[in-house]
């Protein structure tokens, strides 16, 4: 098992078929320009090799998020930001259906600053 894989299968169920099926919708997204890598023991997605964005969990929300890279440049109300100077995160609601597209939209807004 390579490091991103057992990075998934270290979360539990539900949350793990669900992070692994936005996974698979980011990476289909662009199938040429964005990867996906391990950094820091997070996975990564990289376009044109240039940070894009990640998930983690937040033990303060107690929910998995989407954080974006460029994020201080998005303008949406389910952005936070919490200190942060690059990144605004989006908390993922396991109970509700994911934001799918709102996320391919915030990784194309992402991707005009991306050099």
């Amino acid at each position: 098992m390579n490091p991103l894989e057992e990075y998934y299968f270290r979360i539990k169920e539900p949350e793990r078929s669900a992070l692994l099926f936005l996974r698979q919708k980011i990476l289909a997204s662009d199938t040429e320009k964005i990867t996906e890598t391990l950094s820091f023991g997070l996975p990564f997605f990289k376009f044109k090799k240039k940070m894009l964005c990640y998930f983690y969990y937040s033990k303060k929300h107690q929910q998995h998020y989407v954080s974006f890279y460029q994020g201080d440049r998005l303008n949406h109300p389910l952005l936070i930001s919490e200190g942060r100077k690059k990144f605004k995160i989006l908390l993922l609601d396991m109970e509700e259906d994911l934001p799918v597209e709102l996320i391919l939209e915030l990784i194309d807004e992402v991707k005009k600053y991306v050099k």
